[in-house]
């Protein structure tokens, strides 16, 4: 398995974290906005929280189990998100896509952008045949990033989580290896 890798788009710099980003991801993943539209991001959310999790990346990604990357601007190095692919090391050559990026970046395509480039590594250096993206069928921003990745929808769990005192549904998008090859020409 290669080390975490860094990979670059037109405005970004997806690279692996380093235990000094701690304290800048911290108060960008304890948003509740944010929370509210994961299955799986802890509210609130410490410094203490952070630094446990980065210093998993590197175990969990030569397990095989994620791949977890920040998110970060070219222009000024600024950290404003996280992107990964989960469960890669499956005998199915499949993983799962899930990021989120700070509140104060929304709507400016920094999501969209940072998944192409994952999706194109998934698929390529990972040799991924499928990636896959789920997300609550009311976070409307997730399901237009997926449906501009080009995924498809492929149905919705109904109630599926359970996150702040309600049930969720969550719709679910896939891509195929032979479909991206399609998509990124």
């Amino acid at each position: 398995m290669p080390s975490l890798p860094l990979l670059k788009t037109h405005r970004l710099q997806l690279r692996p974290y380093v235990p000094a980003d701690a304290p800048f991801h911290y108060p960008l993943a304890d948003n509740s906005d944010i929370a509210s539209m994961t299955g799986t991001l802890p509210s609130p959310y410490t410094l203490e929280l952070a630094e446990h999790w980065i210093s998993s990346h590197e175990r969990w990604f030569m397990e095989g189990r994620s791949l977890n990357l920040a998110v970060v601007l070219q222009e000024n190095a600024a950290l404003i998100g996280t992107i990964s692919l989960s469960g890669f090391g499956s005998p199915h050559r499949k993983a799962g896509l899930a990021y989120w990026i700070g509140k104060a970046y929304w709507n400016q395509g920094y999501c969209s952008e940072a998944a192409r480039a994952v999706i194109e590594y998934g698929f390529t250096a990972l040799e991924l045949n499928r990636i896959f993206g789920e997300c609550f069928q009311r976070n409307r921003a997730s399901i237009r990033v997926l449906e501009k990745l080009g995924m498809s929808y492929e149905g919705c769990r109904r109630e599926d989580m359970h996150r702040v005192e309600q049930f969720e549904d969550v719709v679910m998008y896939g891509l195929l290896q032979r479909e991206w090859k399609q998509v990124a020409v």
